[in-house]
C-alpha cells in the first residue's frame, strides 16, 4: 500500500553531485515504494546534476518532465522528481532488473528493505537476456576486453583497457552467469538511464560501489520486461505507472517528439491488478496514461464509497 503524495524537496545546490541512495523499508506484501517529489530549479544549473543527485535515469526524468530544458531550466521552474516505484512482479529475492523500466532492484537478505538504481541498458538493436542467472564474480578494477559484438563495429579498439578513467566498466563490476554480461560502473555517468550498451547494465559509480560492497557472489539475478505496473493506494483506488518503450526512450534521448503508443500488455496488467474490481476500471484513464508514458502514478478508478454508504439502502 502507499499514499499518493507530492512532497516539496529542498532546493539543491547547483554543485551537488553525490547521489541520494534509493533504499526503502519493505513490509510483507508491499508492492510500491517512494513518493513523487518536486524540486525548484534555477537557470544557473544543469539538470543532469539533479538527475544524478536523486539517483534517477535520464529518460525517467525527462518522461516525467516533458518540455523541460535539462541544460537551461528557468528560474523557479518546478521540476517533478519521479521517486515512486512499483516493484516488479517477481520474487523479492536478490537482484531483479526490469528492462522496460531501465531500473535495478536489490532485495538484501531478510526481506525488510529494497534498494533501487537506474541503469543504462542495451540499444534498440541489442538486448539483455530475459530469465534467471547469478552473480558469478566480483571484479575490483575490472579490465574491459571488447566483446565480439563491439569488436565487429570498432575493429581498431585495443585488445583491452585496464582500470582508470578510460575504462568503460568503471571501478567495480558484477559478472553474471551469462557470458559477456555484467552489471558495472561507467566512465560516462550521463548515459545512465539511456539505451546505450550492447547488453550490459551500467549504473552510477556511487551505486555500483554500494552494490559491489553488499551483493555476495551467488546472488540470484532475474531480468523481466514489464512496461507498466499497478498498485493499490491507501485511498482505495488503483494506480498505474507506465514507462516509455525502448523506442520512445530513444526519442526522448534525442529530444524528438515521443510517438504515442500503448503497450499491448497494459490492459492485462491493469485487469490482473484490479481483480474483483475490474469492472470499475476507467479505461479512458488507462489509455491516457499509456499514451503519456510519464512514469508517474495515475489513478484508473474511482475510490469506493465509504462503508456506511455502501450499506445504506434507499427509502
Amino acid at each position: 500500500m502507499f499514499r499518493p503524495a507530492i512532497r516539496a524537496a529542498l532546493v539543491l545546490a547547483a554543485t551537488a553531485t553525490s547521489a541520494l541512495a534509493a533504499e526503502f523499508p519493505l513490509a510483507p506484501g508491499q508492492t510500491a515504494v517512494g513518493a513523487v517529489d518536486s524540486y525548484t530549479a534555477n537557470s544557473s544549473e544543469v539538470l543532469l546534476d539533479v538527475v544524478r543527485h536523486y539517483d534517477l535515469g535520464y529518460v525517467d526524468f525527462m518522461a516525467a518532465n516533458p518540455g523541460v530544458d535539462p541544460w537551461a531550466p528557468r528560474d523557479g521552474q518546478k521540476i517533478v522528481i519521479p521517486n515512486f516505484f512499483i516493484l516488479p512482479d517477481a520474487p523479492h529475492v536478490g537482484i531483479v532488473i526490469n528492462l522496460a523500466e531501465r531500473r535495478i532492484y536489490y532485495y538484501p537478505r531478510g526481506g525488510k528493505t529494497v534498494e533501487t538504481y537506474p541503469a543504462g541498458l542495451a540499444t534498440v538493436e541489442r538486448s539483455t537476456p530475459l530469465g534467471v542467472t547469478r552473480v558469478v564474480a566480483k571484479e575490483l578494477g575490472p579490465v574491459w576486453v571488447p566483446p565480439p559484438s563491439i569488436r565487429r563495429e570498432r575493429p581498431n579498439l585495443p585488445a583491452f583497457i585496464g582500470p582508470g578513467p578510460d575504462d568503460p566498466l568503471g571501478d567495480f563490476a558484477l559478472r553474471l552467469g551469462w557470458k559477456n554480461y555484467l552489471i558495472h560502473g561507467t566512465n560516462k555517468p550521463d548515459s545512465v538511464g539511456r539505451n546505450v550498451s550492447h547488453g550490459c547494465l551500467h549504473i552510477y559509480p556511487e551505486d555500483i560501489e554500494r552494490l559491489f560492497r553488499e551483493v555476495p557472489v551467488g546472488t540470484p539475478v532475474r531480468t523481466v520486461d514489464q512496461p507498466a505496473g499497478a498498485t493499490w493506494g491507501d485511498d482505495g483506488r488503483l494506480y498505474i505507472v507506465v514507462h516509455p518503450s525502448k523506442a520512445q526512450a530513444d526519442e526522448i534521448d534525442f529530444n524528438q517528439p515521443m510517438t504515442p503508443t500503448v503497450s499491448p500488455a497494459l490492459a492485462a496488467i491493469v485487469t490482473k491488478a484490479a481483480g474483483k474490481r475490474a469492472a470499475e476500471i476507467d479505461w479512458e484513464a488507462v489509455n491516457r496514461a499509456g499514451l503519456a508514458a510519464t512514469g508517474l502514478p495515475t489513478p484508473v478508478m474511482d475510490a469506493p464509497a465509504p462503508p456506511e454508504l455502501q450499506a445504506a439502502t434507499p427509502d
